[in-house]
C-alpha cells in the first residue's frame, strides 16, 4: 500500500503542471451503425477502403490482436527507412484494446480506419523529425516530434515516456513511437470526454480507474 501510494503520488508529480487544452487528440471514431446505413453513405474512397479491409479482416470484418499484428508487420516490411524490431503481440492488444470503442476485443471498420489513418500520420511525423535519417528518433528530436502530433510534453513526462519507450540510448524506434503515440492519443480523448466541464481535472472512483487503466 505504501508503495503503490508512493507511486501515484509521483506519477501526479509529473503531471500536474500539464495543460490538457494544449494536447490534441485526433476526433474519435463514429460510432458504429446498421453496415446497410454505413455503406449507403460512403464516397468512392470509403468504398475502397472498406474492401481492402475485408480483405485484411476477413468475413467477420474483425481485426483481432493477432491479425493487427500481422498487417502491420508485412507493412513495415516494405519500408526500409523505419527501423523497428517490430510490432509485439502485446504492443498489438494494447493498440487494440485503447482503440475498442465498443468491447469487443477487436477493431471493426471504423476503429481500423481511425487508427489505420493515424499510424500514417504519425509515419509522415517520425519520418520528417528522423534528421540524420537514422530510422530512429534520438531523445533530441524526440520533443518537436511529439509536439508535431499534437501533445506537447513537460520534461518530467518527457523523461517518464522515454524511460518506457525508448532504448538504452534513449532512441526510439518506428513501433515504439506509435504505440506511446496511440496510447497517449487515447487517454487524452479519454480524458476529455470525462472532463465534461472543460476544467481541466476529473474525478474517478476506483471502479472507473481501473477500467481506464486495466483495458488499455
Amino acid at each position: 500500500m505504501f508503495l503503490a501510494k508512493n507511486l501515484l503520488c509521483g506519477i501526479i508529480k509529473v503531471v500536474t503542471d500539464i495543460d490538457p487544452s494544449q494536447f490534441i487528440p485526433s476526433d474519435p471514431p463514429p460510432t458504429r451503425r446498421p453496415l446497410n446505413f454505413e455503406q449507403a453513405h460512403e464516397n468512392d474512397e470509403e468504398k475502397q477502403f472498406r474492401r481492402v479491409f475485408h480483405q485484411l479482416a476477413g468475413d467477420d470484418m474483425e481485426v483481432s490482436p493477432n491479425e493487427l499484428m500481422n498487417i502491420l508487420n508485412k507493412i513495415l516490411s516494405k519500408h526500409s527507412g523505419l527501423k523497428t524490431d517490430g510490432f509485439s503481440i502485446e504492443s498489438c492488444r494494447s493498440m487494440v484494446a485503447v482503440m475498442d470503442s465498443d468491447s469487443t476485443g477487436k477493431l471493426g471498420f471504423h476503429e481500423f480506419k481511425y487508427l489505420w489513418n493515424n499510424i500514417k500520420r504519425w509515419q509522415g511525423i517520425y519520418l520528417s523529425h528522423d534528421a540524420d535519417g537514422s530510422g530512429v528518433i534520438c531523445s533530441r528530436e524526440l520533443p518537436h516530434a511529439f509536439k508535431a502530433a499534437g501533445f506537447p510534453l513537460n520534461d518530467q513526462l518527457f523523461k517518464m515516456i522515454i524511460r518506457r519507450y525508448s532504448d538504452e540510448h534513449s532512441d526510439m524506434d518506428f513501433d515504439n513511437f506509435i504505440g506511446c503515440l496511440v496510447r497517449l492519443d487515447a487517454m487524452c480523448r479519454a480524458f476529455k470526454t470525462l472532463d465534461k466541464d472543460n476544467s481541466g481535472s476529473i474525478e474517478l472512483d476506483v471502479k472507473e480507474w481501473l477500467q481506464l487503466t486495466m483495458y488499455s
